[in-house]
């Protein structure tokens, strides 16, 4: 796995938290929810990505 991609993923994590944080402080919590759910799919599809790669590499292992 790719220390690069730990990296990414805290990075948006740590960004995502930010900028809750200061979104619920200036009052405008719908606007901090939609952030906090767009780092999400950030995230996931980071991931999926991933996930995609692991199952081509299954695939040729056992030569599906």
């Amino acid at each position: 796995m790719d220390v690069e991609l730990i990296f990414k993923i805290a990075a948006v994590g740590i960004l995502i938290a930010i900028l809750d944080k200061i979104l619920k402080n200036l009052g405008k919590d719908e606007q901090a929810t939609i952030v906090t759910l767009t780092g999400l799919v950030v995230v996931l599809m980071m991931v999926i990505g991933l996930i995609s790669k692991l199952f081509d590499s299954i695939k040729t292992l056992f030569q599906l």
